[in-house]
Parts: C-alpha cells; structure tokens; sequence
C-alpha cells in the first residue's frame, strides 16, 4: 500500500506509535480508537492505514520494542565480577531504565490481556527471557555461595513485582534522587537473597 506524496513515514509512522502509546497508557487499550489515534497525530482516519495494519499490531509493536530495548540494556549493563555485582547492575538497570518509560511499562504489565493468543506468546516469550536473565543471576549466586534462597523462581518473580512498581511512585524533584531510589532498590535486592 503506497503512501500519500508527500508524507513522511520516518515522522508520521513514529508520531503515531507514540500517540498510540500515550492514549493506551491514559485511557486503555480497549477504549482508544485508530479514528483518535489519528485525530492525536493530525492525520485522516484512513491514512494511519498507511503506516499500521491495526490497533493491535500497534500494541504489539510497543510491548516487543520496549522490551527488546530492556533486554538490551540489561546485556550492556551486565557486571562480570562476580553474582552480587551482576544483581546490583541488573537491578540498578531495571529501576533507571524505568524512570522515564510510564507508559511503555504500564502498557507491558496491564495490556496484555488484549493482545491476540500469537502476540501474547512472543510477548510472554520476551518477558520470560528477561526473567530467566535475572534467575540465573540468582541460581549462579547460590551456587557460589553468594545467596541464600529456598526457590529461585518465587524469588525472580517478587523481585521483578518489586522493580516493576518504581515508575508509578518515582517522581524527579522528589525526596529521593533517581541514583539513591537505584540504591535502595538494589540493597532491598540484595537483602532479599541474603547477599554475602
């Protein structure tokens, strides 16, 4: 499907993801339409068309990037001095990468329920890959003598429950700074695996 002369796909294709992503984030998925995402954009209903199969596919594409891009981060901030150093980095990751994502985080953890069976399955494979990430920190942990835990998988998922709150409290300007809410949160971590 061609595009209209004169339009531009590397401003419209992105201005529509992020107009998709806000009015997801404010209203819910089920409640925003492509003829609203347009009207946010400043295009005709049928033109979005030209940039997007649909509304799901556009709710895919948020969660897979976000979380691709996580992924992402998390390799680069990977420690390879040891178990607690790798938790302190994943954790200091997850937490700073978070901060400035609301709406890209609230969509991965509320919205899942609207994506179609095969969306959801690559989706949940994305999560479990960042998941299992964070579990073989721990189960290395342990067996270096580093942790204490009686399951590693109930202690991946509280921490990961416990990471993915920070953006709906953390506010800059507030009492805590992003670096010591990073600290809190990766002494809490440690804490919680008995860190040696």
């Amino acid at each position: 499907m061609a595009r209209k002369s004169g339009s531009r796909a590397d401003v419209t294709g992105p201005a529509i993801r992020r107009a998709a992503e806000t009015l997801f984030a404010k209203h819910g998925y089920a409640a925003v339409s492509m003829r609203q995402i347009a009207a946010e954009v400043g295009v005709r209903a049928g033109a979005i068309y030209l940039y997007t199969p649909g509304k799901q596919t556009l709710l895919f594409e948020l969660m897979r990037d976000h979380l691709e891009a996580l992924l992402e981060e998390v390799g680069r901030a990977s420690a390879d001095d040891g178990p607690v150093n790798e938790l302190n980095a994943f954790i200091r990751c997850h937490v700073g990468y978070h901060f400035d994502r609301r709406d890209a985080v609230f969509l991965a953890y509320m919205e899942l329920r609207n994506l179609s069976a095969e969306n959801f399955a690559l989706i949940e494979g994305l999560r479990r890959k960042y998941e299992d990430q964070l579990e073989r920190i721990l189960v290395d942990g342990k067996r270096e003598g580093c942790f204490a835990f009686e399951d590693s998988r109930v202690v991946t998922m509280a921490l990961i429950a416990m990471l993915a709150g920070v953006h709906v409290w953390f506010r800059d300007g507030g009492r805590l700074s992003r670096n010591e809410v990073e600290e809190i949160y990766a002494d809490l971590a440690r804490r919680m695996v008995a860190a040696t």
